[in-house]
């Protein structure tokens, strides 16, 4: 039966990946092979890796943290990514005129804002044990460090400006073909250390005595889940602005349709239903006569599904 639902579930997520690349790639296509090449296969790429990524770095924190509600986005990750990106283009826009949204500097920034971040968060869920209550943690957060930026906005020059305020809106559609290739390195690094680290996130679901007691290291197997998570957030953030509610909605996807929680099955998973949802609203965000944010696309789909969650989890302390 589990082997049946593995394969049922696979398949139909695969399926429905491969027809919305179709549609991403060719709906209202009416002239020029180089349109897909150079515009939308890239675009497409870049929303695949980057609902992957995110969805691999929400199910870890999931898991780490046990809270359901846990996504980079929510609690604050995202935020000290864009701090790091912030720093590398508006802080260092008024010393460093090439400074550019572009290349390994901002990844390096944004993933060390994440990393600094997520020692942040993981410092509060040791003082805050219930999950409404590290998750309103993780909001204030991200206000404090939104707020930074917004002082770093007012100080920054004309073009540097410009080209932040392009970046914040969120979007996969300025990549270029070097730029995918470092995200989908970033990725595919974080989806190793997940892979490495399975076994120890199926332990540290039933708390820390259980995986001390069972011979594992829960600092070592939180430390590697937020290395990963740091790889996968850093990167996608540093290219495609802040993209907030795939790494909610994706892991619950998952466990729902895989019917696990085994993170051998659910990790993997839960790239699959991410990289389904970021080419999904890379298609709805320009699907009409005037492009959308991806970040508001995301957004419609990812608050309905958190509401759910909190409704579905009342009753349980959340």
């Amino acid at each position: 039966m589990k082997r049946r639902t593995y394969i049922y579930a696979t398949s139909f997520w695969t399926l429905l990946l491969l027809l919305l690349l179709a549609l991403d790639l060719f709906s209202g296509l009416t002239s020029g092979e180089i349109i897909i090449t150079k515009i939308r296969l890239p675009r497409a790429l870049t929303a695949l890796f980057a609902g992957g990524g995110l969805a691999l770095a929400g199910m870890q924190m999931q898991s780490i943290l046990r809270n359901p509600l846990a996504d980079p986005h929510i609690m604050g990750i995202s935020s000290g990514a864009s701090l790091g990106a912030a720093a590398a283009t508006l802080a260092g826009g008024c010393v460093i005129s090439e400074c550019t949204m572009q290349g390994a500097t901002v990844v390096v920034s944004s993933t060390a804002g994440a990393f600094l971040a997520s020692l942040t968060i993981m410092a509060a869920s040791r003082r805050f044990r219930k999950a409404t209550t590290l998750l309103i943690f993780g909001v204030m957060f991200g206000f404090i460090v939104n707020a930074v930026i917004t002082v770093m906005q007012s100080v920054s020059d004309a073009e540097s400006l410009k080209i932040f305020h392009s970046w914040s809106a969120g979007s996969f559609a300025t990549t270029s073909g070097n730029d995918i290739i470092i995200i989908a390195t970033a990725v595919i690094a974080a989806g190793i250390l997940s892979a490495a680290n399975s076994e120890g996130l199926d332990i540290i679901l039933f708390g820390d005595e259980f995986a001390r007691l069972s011979g594992a290291d829960p600092d070592k197997i939180r430390c590697t889940a937020l290395l990963s998570c740091c790889l996968a957030t850093g990167a996608v953030t540093a290219f495609c602005g802040p993209i907030g509610f795939v790494g909610i909605t994706a892991p619950h996807i998952a466990r729902a349709f895989w019917k696990t929680s085994a993170h051998k099955t659910v990790l993997p998973a839960s790239f699959l239903c991410g990289g389904t949802i970021g080419v999904a609203a890379d298609l709805l965000s320009h699907a009409g006569t005037v492009p959308v944010p991806v970040s508001s696309t995301m957004a419609i789909a990812g608050i309905p599904v958190i509401i759910y969650i909190m409704v579905k989890n009342t009753d349980t302390g959340l």
